[in-house]
C-alpha cells in the first residue's frame, strides 16, 4: 500500500496540490449551489450535502497517505502558490501540508464527514440552511490547516468560525441567543488579541513574508518576544477555552446543535493550540521560557478546577462541554514541557480528543431524542432498550478517559512522560488526578444514563444505522491509532524536531533546563 501511494505521489505531484485546493472549493461550491438554487427536493438537498463532506473527507485522507508514503521530505508537501497582487504586503495564498499539519487537516476532513452524514438525518427544521453553514465551516477549517501564509490561516478561521454564532442562535436549546451573543463577544475578543500578535510578531521579526517559513527564518528580539507572545497565548487561549478564558465553550457546546458541536469542539478549537505550536513556539522560544509558569498553572486549572465543575454536572451535554475544556488543559501541559515527546503527545492527544468529543457530542445527542431530556438524574435505564447506542457510548467514554486501546491513550501518556522529565516533576502528579477525575464523572455518566431503574419513556429506540455510520466511522479511527499510533506520531515526531531543532533547540524554566530530545 505505502509503494502504491509513493509511486501515484512521485507521478502526479501536480495533481496533489490541485486537490489541497479542491478540498477548500468543493464544500463551498456545494454551499453555494444550494443557497442560490430554488425549491429543491429533500433527497437532492441531503445528496449535495454529503458530497460536500465526503470529497473533502476522501482528500484528507488520501493526501495524508501520500504524506506517509514519501518519506516526510520538504517543509510543507503539496505546495500551491497563488500570487494576489499583494506582494508588497507578504501576503500570497500559500497552501502546503507538513507533519504537524496533517493530523489535525485529516481530523477536520474525519469530523466533518461525521457532522455532515450526522446533520442529514437529524430531520432538523430547515435542513438545507444547516447545511450550508456546515459546509462553509468545512470548507474553512480545511483551510486553516492547510495555510502556510499567515493572513490566509487567521482568515479561514473566522470564515468557519462565524457559522457557529447562527447555528447556536437558531438551532440551539433554551437560552440560545444569550449563548451566542456570548460566544461571538468572547471569540472575537480572542481573535482580535491574536491578530494583533500575529500582526507585531510580523513586523518586529523582519520577516520578508507574512508566512510560517519565512517567519521562522527570522529572529525577534528577546525583549520583545514575551509581549508578542503574551498577545498570542492569551488569543489563542480565549479560542481554545484555556482558564479562565473558558467560560463560554460549556455553554456554547451544550447549546449548540449537535453537528456544530462536533466540529467546532471536535476540529475549530485546536486552531489555538495548533496557532502557538506551528508559529509562536519554534519562534518565540523566549517568551515561551517568560511565559511558562503561569501557562502551568493555567494548564493545571483547565485539569483541575474545571474537573471538579465537569463531575458537578447534571446535564450531559454541559457536562461533555466541560470535559472538553478540561481535556485542553493536557494539550497545555505537553506545550509546558517543551519537548519533542511533549509537543509531539499534545498534537496527539488533540487528534483523539476531537474523534471523540465530536463522537461523545454524537451519541449524547441521540440521548437527548430517545430519553427526552439531558438531565442525567431523569433518564436511567436506556441500556437495557438500547444497547448498542449504551456500548458505543461506553467506548466513546472510555476513549475520552484515556483506556489503552484508543488514540487518547497515547496522548496523555506522552505528555505525562514528558512532564516527568522537566524541571517540575510535581505537575506529573497533579495532572494525573485529571485521570481520576475522568473516570468519576465518565463512568457515574454511563452508570446514570443507562443502567438502573427506567425513569422515563424511551422513543425511537436503538440507535438507527444513519445515526451509527458516523458514530462507527468516528470510533474506527480512534481505535485505528490506538492501535497502531505510529501512523501519526511519525511525522509529527519528525516535524516537531525539524521545526524546533533548528529554532530553539533547548528552554530554560524557572528551576532549570530541559533539552529538546526525541
Amino acid at each position: 500500500m505505502c509503494d502504491f501511494f509513493r509511486t501515484i505521489g512521485e507521478s502526479y505531484p501536480v495533481l496533489h496540490s490541485y486537490l489541497v485546493i479542491f478540498a477548500i472549493a468543493i464544500p463551498l461550491i456545494m454551499a453555494l449551489s444550494l443557497a442560490v438554487s430554488g425549491k429543491l427536493p429533500a433527497s437532492v438537498v441531503k445528496v449535495s450535502g454529503i458530497l460536500g463532506f465526503l470529497v473533502p473527507g476522501l482528500i484528507s485522507l488520501w493526501l495524508a497517505g501520500v504524506y506517509l508514503s514519501s518519506g516526510y521530505n520538504g517543509l510543507y508537501a503539496f505546495p500551491v502558490i497563488a500570487d494576489l497582487g499583494l506582494e508588497q504586503f507578504g501576503i500570497r495564498l500559500h497552501l502546503g501540508l507538513n507533519g504537524l499539519a496533517l493530523p489535525f487537516y485529516v481530523l477536520s476532513g474525519i469530523v466533518g464527514l461525521a457532522a455532515g452524514l450526522y446533520a442529514v438525518q437529524s430531520g432538523v427544521e430547515r435542513l438545507r440552511l444547516m447545511l450550508i453553514l456546515l459546509l462553509i465551516m468545512q470548507a474553512g477549517l480545511m483551510g486553516v490547516f492547510s495555510s502556510v501564509d499567515i493572513l490566509f490561516f487567521y482568515f479561514f478561521h473566522e470564515f468557519a468560525l462565524i457559522p457557529t454564532f447562527v447555528m447556536i442562535a437558531i438551532w440551539g436549546r433554551s437560552g440560545r441567543r444569550a449563548v451566542a451573543l456570548e460566544v461571538t463577544i468572547y471569540l472575537t475578543l480572542g481573535a482580535m488579541i491574536t491578530l494583533a500578535g500575529l500582526i507585531a510578531l510580523y513586523i518586529f521579526s523582519g520577516a520578508s513574508d507574512f508566512n510560517m517559513i519565512a517567519l521562522r527564518d527570522a529572529v525577534v528580539a528577546a525583549p520583545r518576544q514575551g509581549t508578542i507572545f503574551g498577545l498570542l497565548l492569551i488569543g489563542f487561549g480565549v479560542l481554545v477555552s484555556l482558564f479562565p478564558f473558558h467560560t463560554w465553550a460549556p455553554r456554547a457546546y451544550a447549546t449548540a446543535p449537535a453537528p456544530a458541536a462536533m466540529l467546532h469542539a471536535g476540529v475549530l478549537k485546536k486552531f489555538g493550540l495548533y496557532g502557538l505550536i506551528q508559529i509562536a513556539y519554534p519562534i518565540l522560544p523566549q517568551g515561551v521560557a517568560d511565559w511558562a509558569p503561569l501557562l502551568l498553572i493555567l494548564a493545571l486549572g483547565n485539569v483541575l478546577i474545571i474537573g471538579f465543575v465537569t463531575m458537578a454536572q447534571r446535564d450531559l451535554k454541559l457536562m461533555l462541554g466541560n470535559a472538553s475544556v478540561m481535556h485542553m488543559g493536557y494539550a497545555f501541559l505537553g506545550l509546558y514541557a517543551y519537548s519533542s515527546i511533549g509537543i509531539g503527545a499534545a498534537v496527539l492527544m488533540l487528534f483523539a480528543h476531537g474523534l471523540s468529543v465530536a463522537l461523545l457530542f454524537l451519541l449524547a445527542d441521540v440521548v437527548e431524542k430517545r430519553g427526552g431530556t439531558c438531565d442525567m438524574e431523569e433518564i436511567g435505564g436506556l441500556g437495557q432498550k438500547a444497547p448498542v447506542l449504551m456500548s458505543l457510548f461506553v467506548a466513546a467514554m472510555l476513549a475520552s478517559i484515556g483506556l489503552p486501546g484508543f488514540a487518547n491513550f497515547w496522548g496523555e501518556l506522552g505528555i505525562f512522560v514528558s512532564l516527568f522529565a522537566t524541571a517540575t516533576p510535581w505537575a506529573l502528579y497533579l495532572a494525573l488526578i485529571g485521570i481520576l477525575i475522568s473516570a468519576i464523572y465518565g463512568l457515574r455518566a454511563i452508570a446514570s444514563v443507562f443502567f438502573g431503574e427506567e425513569k422515563g419513556e424511551l422513543s425511537g429506540g436503538d440507535i438507527s444505522w444513519r445515526e451509527k455510520i458516523p458514530a462507527l466511522l468516528l470510533l474506527a479511527f480512534l481505535l485505528l491509532i490506538g492501535i497502531w499510533p505510529k501512523l501519526l506520531s511519525d511525522p509529527v515526531n519528525e516535524s516537531v524536531t525539524r521545526t524546533f531543532a533548528d529554532s530553539a533547540p533547548t528552554m530554560v524554566v524557572p528551576s532549570g533546563e530541559f533539552s529538546l530530545t526525541k
